[in-house]
């Protein structure tokens, strides 16, 4: 059975899977991005544009540069540091190129069509 990229203390199957297959099923902003940062590590760009908000979301042509960074970095591990009720702040490490790389963001969330949603990022 496959450790979740988001936390290797649960299954896939148990954590993330359920959101990757229903967006629905997902109830908080942090859960939203530990999905969407398992949804990076696994290359799932339908998921990545379905739980982007519409006015933010990347077009066809961003999406196969980011498919292609993706499957180009080796994803470490996920750090989430602070969570409200709208917002993850987080630090995501990946090799690339040989270094260790980390990306610090603090992101913002919220409901669209009846589920939670990536807006944007500081």
């Amino acid at each position: 059975m496959m450790n979740c990229p988001c936390n290797p203390h649960k299954t896939y199957k148990n954590c993330c899977q359920k959101a990757h297959l229903n967006i629905k099923s997902v109830t908080t902003p942090e859960a939203l991005m530990r999905s969407r940062y398992s949804a990076f590590v696994l290359a799932n760009i339908d998921y990545l544009q379905k739980s982007h908000h519409s006015k933010t979301r990347p077009s066809k042509l961003e999406n196969k540069e980011i498919l292609a960074w993706t499957k180009s970095v080796e994803w470490v591990k996920l750090d989430v540091l602070n969570s409200t009720e709208n917002s993850v702040e987080f630090k995501a490490y990946f090799y690339e190129n040989g270094s260790l790389n980390v990306i610090h963001e603090h992101s913002f969330f919220e409901k669209e069509n009846n589920h939670w949603v990536y807006k944007s990022a500081l």
